[in-house]
């Protein structure tokens, strides 16, 4: 199955961001994706935290959930949104990632669970602040042309720091793990690829990972680095920085072949 890992430098606009993704998104349906992802805050990244809260929408309605539908339907794609501000009863929002199949029906929703804090003296981010966290794991199954019924576990951004979710979803027989983020600069440089590596390795499992990536107008930078990872660490594709369509071929047949050869998630104990 070939899949595209988008990576984009959002915008304070939402018109903008949106027209951007579908340009990229028919780009990945050129090349012969089935499933295109899109990075965490693809249709805005505010001037600050609260701008989200300003084109937040119900869940089932609104123009960035209308347009993830008709985008999947006019270009035959599974798309996931990587995340949207999707309104809740308090004053927050959650951030959400939905999954839309080629006839435009959204099949999957997952609620960013683990809310990022970091504060080095010169950048500090609370999500707490804006974000209410979710609380459920969530997988959705993609039947493909190959042939495979592709189970595929749903994160954001932070969650890549927590062994135990990915854990989780290869317990339930996860072969690629969804990872939409929009990391900081510093935080990027030090670990991005080292955690994509390790949940690939550990669970035997692919990764796709698109990103923020670059400098946005608000004038923070994200790291980007968007990639796609094989079941034993490899990266099979990736973008440094800029705009850009990351494409890989994901082989059913290496997935079983690295569980056989090394058959670790049968070797649990704890």
């Amino acid at each position: 199955m070939k899949v595209a890992a988008i990576q984009m430098v959002s915008s304070t606009d939402l018109q903008t961001n949106l027209d951007q993704a579908r340009a990229l998104l028919a780009q990945a349906a050129e090349a012969g994706a089935e499933l295109a992802v899109l990075p965490e805050y693809f249709c805005i990244m505010g001037r600050v935290d609260t701008d989200k809260l300003k084109v937040q929408e119900a869940f089932g309605s609104g123009p960035i959930q209308d347009f993830l539908a008709r985008a999947a339907s006019d270009l035959g794609l599974w798309i996931v949104g990587g995340t949207l501000p999707l309104s809740t009863a308090g004053e927050r929002v959650r951030n959400t990632s939905l999954a839309f199949d080629p006839g435009g029906a959204c099949v999957a929703r997952y609620d960013k669970i683990h809310l990022f804090r970091f504060d080095n003296g010169v950048e500090r981010f609370d999500e707490a602040r804006v974000l209410e966290r979710g609380t459920q794991p969530q997988m959705f199954e993609l039947p493909s042309r190959d042939g495979r019924r592709w189970r595929i576990g749903m994160s954001v951004c932070y969650d890549v720091r927590f062994a135990e979710l990915y854990r989780g979803y290869a317990a339930q027989g996860a072969d690629l793990l969804l990872v939409p983020s929009a990391f900081t600069q510093a935080t990027g440089l030090a670990h991005w690829e080292l955690l994509l590596r390790a949940r690939a390795v550990e669970n035997l499992a692919f990764v796709a990972a698109p990103a923020q990536g670059g400098l946005h107008e608000n004038g923070r930078r994200t790291w980007g680095h968007s990639m796609l990872v094989d079941p034993w660490g490899q990266v099979l594709a990736e973008q440094a920085e800029g705009e850009a369509v990351v494409v890989a071929e994901l082989d059913a047949s290496r997935l079983e072949v690295c569980r056989t050869q090394l058959p670790a998630l049968g070797h649990r104990v704890l």
